[in-house]
């Protein structure tokens, strides 16, 4: 039996339109439009996960145990299904009985069974979603899988969010200062300020706002692997009577207040159901007249917001119990939770150029990546990565740094009068008026 040609017309079925690469099977036959990149079937294994787990869980499966692959330019093949596998093409009842039959002859015995989900998957989850204790078992399979495989992929700028470029920019470590950088002029810093650095990864954010800025600053996460190494680049760089790093919930801080606060890719792991007690718990560690920097990624709005699901890959192998909600849903709470959103700024590309960056690094040292992990957890950072960064070259999904400031008695807050001189990188700090501050000794 060859089975190329009949898998490639099973996958036809199910897309609803011509295979849009090439294909090959385990048993060495090929299907489909020759060149570009191959679609690689490695065991017939990864048919009998379809047939247990149909749709994108068994697929996920099957990549991460190394049943799938690809070979030749992954950007390339991801941007040739996404459309097609997002276009959901249903079929009526008889023929997906059919093309199950065909799939089931294709698999070979199966024993009653499914394969066990490979052992990097989300098992099992205790606890009411984004409860205190399940946000941290969240936090701590994602983070927690060692801080030199992350120092490997992200780099030794150890920022692990979208970075700032432009046409003069060298390195990803110098598109990374950058953001920091912005975001420290976004929040008008100066010295003897306090920042709470929330969601504050490995310490990035508030050493460089300690030692350019001359602020205190206090970072807050939830990993413990993560504070342990930001603790010691904090000693490292002589700033501990400065910079202070604690495994905290947001929910549980409460020495404010706060000359600002920056949230960068922490609100993600709120959640839609608590993204309000998130808003006002900011607001109340903000002093009157303080800024608020929100970098979060956001998706498209839905006719029916009901129909939102989290990706199912992401949310078993990536970020569990992580959700995304629309920019304008992320403003809104801000506003009713009591904020004044004073500035948007989109980064979409820049967040694709840095997911490049990012896989770019794990391929160049796929074999230590490995040692540090496993194979199964490269390749789940390889997909996604990858599949995030032509996610954000198509728009499907975007990120946005959000500005916003608590008001003073008066209802008013003071920003330069032209905030976007913020972006020409000017080495200066902000140093408009701010009667508010003026008015909040501490």
């Amino acid at each position: 039996m060859v089975v190329a040609p009949r898998l490639a017309a099973l996958i036809e079925q199910l897309l609803g339109t011509a295979l849009p690469l090439r294909l090959r099977a385990w048993d060495g036959s090929e299907a489909g439009p020759p060149g570009g990149p191959v679609l690689v079937v490695r065991h017939r294994r990864a048919l009998r996960r379809l047939l247990f787990k149909p749709g994108e869980m068994g697929l996920a499966r099957a990549w991460v145990a190394g049943e799938l692959d690809v070979e030749g330019d992954l950007y390339a093949a991801l941007d040739l299904l996404l459309a097609p596998v997002q276009a959901h093409h249903a079929l009526p009842a008889r023929q997906r009985l059919a093309v199950a039959g065909e799939l089931l002859r294709l698999a070979g015995p199966v024993v009653p069974v499914p394969p066990p989900p490979p052992r990097e998957e989300v098992r099992r989850r205790t606890g009411p979603l984004h409860s205190p204790r399940r946000d941290r078992a969240a936090i701590s399979h994602h983070y927690d899988v060692g801080n030199a495989f992350y120092a490997l992929v992200i780099g030794p700028s150890l920022v692990y969010s979208c970075a700032v470029w432009d046409e003069d920019t060298a390195s990803l470590e110098d598109a990374q200062a950058a953001k920091l950088d912005l975001i420290c002029r976004k929040l008008g810093l100066r010295p003897g300020q306090r920042l709470l650095d929330v969601g504050c990864g490995w310490g990035s954010l508030a050493l460089h706002a300690a030692r350019h800025y001359g602020v205190r600053a206090v970072g807050i996460t939830l990993s413990a692997e993560q504070a342990a190494l930001a603790r010691e680049r904090v000693a490292r760089a002589g700033l501990a009577d400065r910079v202070e790093i604690r495994v905290q919930d947001y929910r549980e801080t409460a020495d404010g207040p706060f000359d600002a606060i920056a949230s960068v890719g922490m609100a993600e792991h709120v959640g839609a159901d608590r993204y309000r007690e998130y808003a006002e718990r900011l607001l109340a560690l903000l002093r009157p007249g303080g800024r608020l920097l929100n970098h979060q990624i956001a998706r498209p709005p839905m006719a029916d917001e009901r129909a939102y699901r989290v990706d199912p890959f992401i949310d078993a192998y990536v970020f569990p119990d992580g959700e995304l909600a629309p920019l304008g849903r992320t403003v809104g709470q801000l506003e009713r939770a009591g904020f004044e959103v004073r500035d948007v700024e989109s980064l979409r590309e820049h967040y694709a150029l840095t997911l490049r960056r990012w896989v770019r690094n794990l391929e160049d040292n796929w074999a230590e990546a490995v040692r540090l992990t496993s194979p199964g957890r490269a390749r789940v950072w390889r997909l996604y990565m990858a599949a995030s960064a032509v996610n954000f070259e198509r728009g499907g999904i975007g990120v946005n740094q959000v500005l916003a400031v608590r008001p003073t008695a008066t209802g008013t807050s003071v920003l330069p009068l032209r905030p976007r001189a913020w972006t020409e990188r000017a080495t200066g700090q902000d140093r408009s008026p701010d009667p508010a501050r003026q008015a909040q000794p501490h």
